[in-house]
């Protein structure tokens, strides 16, 4: 039958197969609330119809400034089921990123929480687009604001009955979600998926391929540690409901114990998110004699993760940290599990694997170029351009016109540098504007920055080019030690030394109190490149 893919298809699911599944998220105000993906789909409906109400129209950007919720969760279906466009923000953004992507979204509907809701007060009076602001909150905990016209969203979807209502059909093709890039290098940048993309992510995701270990008839309970403005908490809000998994949602709370309760009170088997949050959990963990009885595995992207943080987790926790490459462009573009037929290799060859990128998955293809285009052997040592080309695969920005994330060929420039083997592994060596260029040869700031990890004090560590007269450029490591911990200079040159080639080890190396973060918890080296343009080392 020639049927649409469409997101409501999900839910709709849960709810008539697994209608009795929890979904449990923490409140802005620190409680949980608990429901069933029953109840939720009721909720979900009674929004859409809402959402009619209040003149959305397909094709309608519907913009969210909030944490991980059950009612952020309840958009994610009630908006892109009726044919408009969920478009996520990113709170930790600058105002001027803020005013500048929800202008450029053209979002008529904007949807806050009591957390948010400061943030946009500073500047909604440069939102001339936005018809209506909606609190997600009931009406005893509906904040106090300068805002006048506030809408409840407890309010809206009471105002709506439970008569029987089904999700219209439409064009699989149309926009379902928008999110933006992160801005590191100017303004952020739109990327549009449609439904029919959503979709093929989301059945990619749900492969034992991709998430092995599951067995028949076991409970997965996932919980993203990704935000849902974050590539859309990495598909897991559609993921959970399309498994029939429980899902919970840690709110805007990230400290570790926060984490940690949800992680041991809620049996999570399953979460994803970025190595940092780990690195942080973990060090809180061990000063507290915390375990993880029940997680299996974590998805890590974004940045790669230090090779003592995946071995801590499988030895001390038993807990199988798998990595993948995305991006906002390109979500579920590689696959976190072991090539078939790995499952006798040693502890330490598998480690070796989950320190790639992930390996290519059907439906897309990649392949590395030099700095003229063309295609590099899959050899896993010719480093260049990483190329990406798949049908859930972005092949432009929004209101950039056709091509605008694509090189002549029609593959989506990455920006990333890496290595692909023959057997599909991708390793990425580093962002294109992050690998140190010296003596005309390459330094992977990503490698550098992993082996640093890699000594018991330390936290943190950031790794940027600075200028050379020689060598052009040359790294500069930047540490942040563990509460408690020291390292010195000397110390940690001393431990780089065989883990590293010779060239390759830092000119210097500086002590820091903390790293600027990007808003999507990597460590911002535009910032770090700013703050060290002028370094110098003596005698340089």
């Amino acid at each position: 039958m020639d049927m649409p893919l469409l997101i409501s298809s999900f839910i709709e699911h849960a709810a008539e197969n697994h209608g009795d599944t929890e979904v449990v998220a923490r409140e802005i105000e620190d409680d949980l609330h608990r429901y069933t993906y029953r109840e939720a789909h009721r909720r979900m409906k009674r929004l859409a119809r809402a959402l009619l109400r209040l003149g959305v129209t397909p094709g309608t950007p519907v913009g969210t400034l909030a944490w991980n919720t059950h009612r952020h969760f309840e958009l994610f279906f009630g908006v892109p089921g009726i044919q408009a466009v969920l478009h996520t923000i990113n709170p930790r953004l600058f105002a001027e990123q803020l005013v500048y992507i929800i202008n450029h979204a053209d979002d008529q509907l904007l949807f806050v929480d009591a957390a948010t809701l400061p943030i946009v007060e500073a500047f909604a009076d440069r939102l001339p687009q936005v018809r209506h602001l909606v609190v997600l909150a009931a009406r005893e905990r509906m904040p106090a604001s300068t805002l006048p016209g506030l809408l409840c969203y407890e309010e809206l979807l009471a105002a709506e009955d439970d008569a029987d209502w089904d999700w219209p059909v439409f064009d699989e093709h149309s926009a379902s979600t928008l999110c933006f890039t992160s801005g590191t290098t100017g303004n952020p940048k739109g990327v549009v998926y449609s439904h029919r993309a959503a979709v093929l992510q989301t059945m990619m995701g749900a492969s034992f391929d991709f998430f092995p270990g599951h067995a028949s008839g076991q409970l997965e309970v996932m919980m993203p540690m990704a935000p849902m403005f974050h590539g859309n908490a990495w598909n897991i809000p559609f993921l959970a409901p399309f498994t029939g998994s429980k899902l919970v949602l840690p709110g805007r709370n990230y400290e570790p114990e926060r984490l940690w309760e949800l992680f041991d009170g809620e049996r999570v088997s399953l979460t994803a998110g970025v190595p940092s949050f780990w690195l942080i959990l973990i060090d809180w963990m061990e000063r507290h004699g915390r375990r993880l009885p029940h997680l299996r595995q974590t998805l890590s992207s974004g940045t790669a993760p230090p090779r003592s943080l995946i071995e801590k987790l499988a030895r001390d926790y038993g807990v199988d940290y798998t990595q993948t490459w995305g991006m906002t462009e390109a979500l579920m573009a590689t696959s976190a599990s072991l090539k078939p037929g790995s499952d006798t290799l040693s502890f330490d060859e598998k480690i070796d694997r989950h320190l790639v990128s992930g390996r290519c998955v059907p439906g897309v293809r990649m392949k590395v170029v030099d700095d003229d285009g063309r295609t590099l052997p899959r050899d896993g040592t010719s480093v260049g351009h990483l190329r990406v080309r798949g049908p859930w695969i972005a092949s432009e920005y929004l209101k950039a016109g056709p091509g605008s994330a694509t090189d002549a060929d029609g593959w989506l420039v990455t920006g990333d540098m890496a290595v692909i083997d023959a057997d599909g592994h991708v390793s990425l060596t580093d962002r294109s504007k992050d690998v140190i260029k010296s003596g005309g040869e390459w330094i992977s700031s990503v490698q550098l920055e992993n082996a640093a990890l890699g000594h018991p004090a330390v936290l943190q560590a950031a790794v940027v080019a600075i200028a050379h007269p020689k060598w052009q450029e040359r790294p500069l490591l930047l540490v942040m030690c563990k509460a408690g911990a020291s390292v010195s200079a000397a110390e940690m040159m001393a431990f780089l030394s065989d883990k590293v080639a010779r060239w390759w080890l830092p000119d210097a190396i500086e002590f820091v109190d903390h790293l600027p973060m990007t808003a999507t918890g990597k460590v911002h080296k535009l910032t770090l490149r700013q703050t060290y343009k002028d370094y110098r080392v003596a005698g340089t």
